[in-house]
């Protein structure tokens, strides 16, 4: 409710009714008037008809009550449900960076702000799904470290799920690999973790791979590597951003320079 106050205006005397709680004449639509008297709904709710005539509220004459304090609104405030409109329209934007404008920073960033808001309404699925945009994206910008974080943080969290966990060797999979083109001795550390805390990993054709990339590239040989990736590739079809890593692993042996996979 507003409450306009005065100051300087005297104390009630005692036993009367405080100015700011005396009721007074008011009619709908204007600052003192905030709620129907019918319903005591707030004036704002769409599905409350106006109501026409005048009716009697209470307004602060004098001054507020001393619990009374302006604040900002926090996300405890917000209706439950207007964190995933939001979230929409974030992602909406981002995909107008991503797709038109082609600015990934800013497409980046729209995506972690709807990541945000769906984990304010405990989406975690759809903030999963946003956050594996963000670490795509930031390996694609060789922004390593970041997408390593992600991958881990969505692996870790699926792993223990029974219909997600088959998922989270595609996000260790990926973690190791921006941990390969950072460091060899990294992606080692790292693979191994994720056996440990992934046992199921071991078995999985992307840690295979990993390995047989892993003991190529401390040979340095190339033709090795290729032929691993081949072998892959012919099960499970290689999609872009798995074609860009392992072609920015594979520049790292000696002698590579601007090679492919073939």
């Amino acid at each position: 409710m507003l409450r306009s106050f005065h100051l300087g205006v005297p104390e009630a005397a005692a036993g009367a009714t405080p100015g700011w709680r005396k009721p007074v004449k008011c009619t709908p639509g204007l600052p003192t008037c905030s709620r129907s008297p019918k319903t005591g709904v707030p004036q704002g709710t769409p599905s409350v008809r106006q109501p026409s005539c005048t009716c009697s509220c209470r307004a602060n004459t004098t001054r507020p009550p001393a619990s009374w304090t302006p604040a900002t609104p926090t996300k405890r405030q917000i209706p439950k449900g207007r964190f995933t409109i939001a979230a929409k329209h974030h992602i909406t934007i981002a995909e107008i960076y991503e797709a038109e404008l082609v600015d990934i920073e800013k497409a980046i960033a729209h995506y972690e702000q709807a990541a945000d808001y769906y984990k304010g309404e405990e989406s975690n699925s759809s903030a999963n799904k946003c956050l594996l945009k963000v670490a795509a994206y930031a390996a694609q910008l060789e922004q390593y470290q970041k997408a390593i974080e992600i991958y881990e943080q969505v692996g870790t969290n699926t792993m223990d799920n029974p219909l997600l966990k088959y998922s989270a060797k595609e996000y260790f999979f990926k973690a190791a690999l921006c941990h390969f083109i950072v460091d060899e001795l990294n992606a080692k550390l790292a693979l191994e973790k994720y056996e440990e805390m992934f046992p199921a990993f071991t078995d999985s054709r992307e840690c295979k791979l990993l390995k047989k990339l892993l003991e190529a590239h401390e040979e340095q040989n190339s033709e090795a590597y290729t032929e691993a990736v081949k072998e892959f590739d012919s099960i499970s079809r290689l999609d872009q951003w798995l074609t860009t890593m392992l072609l920015r692993i594979k520049k790292s042996i000696q002698g590579e320079g601007d090679g492919d996979l073939k």
